[in-house]
């Protein structure tokens, strides 16, 4: 699975096993299944956090595997231009290519291991596609979106556009080296992601080697959920079954653990798992398509705003 990586893990900062005196493992409340489905134009997807209670989620609001999916020519898809407002996108590309543009004019191309993080805040109209290159040649393409909610005093900020090249992405191991930790935003042990947020959240792409065991110490003011892209593991001290398309949630305290199974497949050699965490916003939410807000008339006044092209426009190059 293509990402930032290193040959010697054994060379980036390590992070320690949290003190066992003063620790409390979080018990892991449960592992659901996502659903696949099809999202913009038709690209395939998994939808993580389906069926999960928001209590469990917030601040996150939804997250979608894109793909793996390998295109034939011609076959690459997008999304066509759409509105936000009220909370934030984040875009992580594992393989292939992704354009953005937005009406607020921001806007770039991502490939493995770049991240786009979109404000939408007060609103704005965007387009995400694979480029025309791609499209002609197909290709593998696999990826992330991640929607985190914002508070209420920051749902009508002005709209913000971060490029976060892989680059720059701070990697992190484990003290046997048995694991790549990737952190795109937020905060492990000191180190800080590249990703700035209004909402304070940590977000990780772990890759852990078969039989390696991961225990990370944890804001317990956040919480706690693990994605597994692909591969066969456990989570918790009680090592429950994971395996690729499920998502763990755990309880509260302050370190998760999470292993890999000695055996993986031969196209597929580690466990690949999406580590997020986030500080509660505590607020209720009022999310209807591409909106997310507190109240149903906030809802209503979105729409009303869209249609009334107070969003935004779309460029003229790119009608």
């Amino acid at each position: 699975m293509a990402a930032v990586t290193v040959e010697n893990p054994l060379t980036l900062p390590r992070v320690p096993v949290p003190d066992a005196a003063t620790d409390t493992p979080r018990p892991v409340l449960g592992v659901t299944n996502a659903p696949s489905g099809f999202e913009g134009e038709g690209f395939p997807v998994r939808r993580a956090f389906s069926g999960v209670h928001m209590r469990h989620l917030d601040p996150f609001i939804m997250m979608d595997q894109m793909g793996e999916v390998d295109y034939a020519p011609g076959e690459p898809k997008g999304t066509p231009w759409h509105p936000h407002r009220g909370f934030e996108t984040v875009t992580y590309l594992i393989e292939g290519e992704f354009d953005h543009q937005d009406s607020a004019g921001g806007g770039g191309k991502i490939g493995p291991g770049d991240t786009q993080w979109m404000t939408a805040g007060s609103g704005l109209l965007h387009i995400e596609a694979p480029p025309e290159s791609l499209v002609m040649s197909g290709g593998l393409f696999h990826g992330l979106q991640l929607w985190v909610n914002l508070p209420a005093r920051d749902k009508m900020i002005a709209p913000r556009y971060q490029d976060i090249a892989g680059g720059n992405i701070k990697l992190l191991t484990t003290p046997d080296g048995g694991a790549l930790l990737r952190v795109v935003a937020g905060e492990l042990d000191g180190h800080r992601g590249p990703g700035v947020t209004h909402t304070p959240i940590t977000f990780i792409h772990a890759t852990v080697s078969p039989g390696a065991e991961v225990t990370l110490p944890w804001n317990p003011a956040f919480n706690a959920l693990a994605y597994v892209l692909s591969g066969h593991g456990t989570v918790g001290a009680a090592r429950r079954p994971i395996k690729g398309g499920q998502l763990a949630v755990y309880g509260k305290g302050s370190s998760i653990t999470l292993a890999a199974e000695g055996r993986q497949e031969t196209d597929r050699p580690d466990l690949e798992v999406v580590i997020l965490g986030g500080q509660p916003i505590g607020e209720p939410v009022a999310h209807y398509g591409p909106f997310v807000m507190n109240t149903k008339a906030e809802l209503q006044q979105a729409f009303e705003d869209f249609q009334a092209g107070r969003l935004g426009v779309i460029p003229a190059d790119r009608v």
